[in-house]
């Protein structure tokens, strides 16, 4: 499985799934450490919440007239539409957020995810690079636009903001961040590189799969397939953290070590829990490699 854009993470995915960085999740995670900053919010909220005696812009004139607290909202509502989905709602949302508290740091960084989802590039820059300027302690943010970079292609930017993250003190997101540095590293070919940081993320985070899978993929692309066929049958072995990926990555290290009972085994998996895949369309066809 080469590593793409699916479903990564600054931080916690909402799913533990074996899929690799994408621009969504990692931007969901945020969303969560952003949203747990405000007053009386430790967790997302999956509706907006309900508030009373709105004014004429739906922001309650009572009990929180200050603007600083009016802007918290405006973010905590922000972030429950971006978390849902709904880019366009977020993005009024955040503006409004700003117009109230110009410096808010987790508005500016949330803006820049709501902006790299709409496929403003330079946008989402420009907001990355204030809310950093406003709170440089946050790794999170720093961890988002080093992703935003990989996706980019600055591999170098990337790994420097990566490390900028895992620099920073007492910066709860290491094992994230060291899975997303070690999938940039491999899409940059530096192989040997993208191994050791893929194995420092599974020091920190065994139990992540996607961890494991990205490992496992490194390794079998390395040539060491008796240690990628380790990792990835972990992952396989619990059908609720196994997909479509992680079966066809298996299928393809024991087609390597000749093992055919096993590609078969892998390949019914693949065909009856993901017949429609482009994993099982390419197992049918005998497209083991890209």
């Amino acid at each position: 499985m080469r590593p793409g854009p699916t479903d990564v993470f600054p931080h916690r995915p909402p799913s533990r799934r074996a899929r690799p960085p994408g621009r969504m999740a990692a931007a969901l995670a945020v969303v969560l450490g952003l949203l747990a900053g405000l007053p009386g919010c430790t967790t997302a909220p999956q509706q907006p919440p309900q508030m009373q005696q709105p004014d004429k812009e739906g922001v309650p004139s009572q009990p929180n007239p200050d603007p600083a607290k009016r802007a918290a909202i405006r973010l905590q509502l922000a972030g429950a539409y971006f978390a849902e989905g709904r880019i366009d709602p977020a993005l009024q949302e955040v503006n409004q957020a700003l117009a109230l508290d110009a410096d808010l740091a987790g508005a500016h960084a949330l803006k820049a995810l709501v902006l790299d989802a709409k496929g403003d590039v330079a946008g989402a820059e420009a907001a990355f690079r204030r809310a950093m300027q406003l709170d440089p302690r946050d790794g999170a943010t720093v961890h988002n636009y080093g992703w935003m970079q990989c996706r980019l292609r600055h591999y170098d930017a990337a790994a420097r903001l990566f490390d900028q993250a895992l620099a920073v003190p007492g910066y709860r997101g290491a094992a994230q961040t060291l899975l997303v540095k070690g999938v940039c590293e491999a899409r940059a070919g530096q192989l040997e590189q993208a191994e050791q940081t893929l194995l420092r993320a599974y020091e920190r985070d065994a139990g992540n799969p996607a961890t494991a899978v990205n490992l496992a993929d490194v390794l079998y692309r390395r040539g060491e397939l008796e240690r990628a066929r380790f990792y990835v049958r972990r992952v396989n072995q619990s059908a609720d953290m196994s997909n479509a990926e992680s079966l066809w990555l298996a299928a393809r290290i024991e087609r390597k070590l000749g093992n055919q009972q096993g590609v078969r085994d892998l390949g019914s998996q693949l065909l009856a829990r993901y017949p429609r895949s482009s994993e099982a369309l390419a197992y049918e066809a005998g497209r083991f490699e890209p």
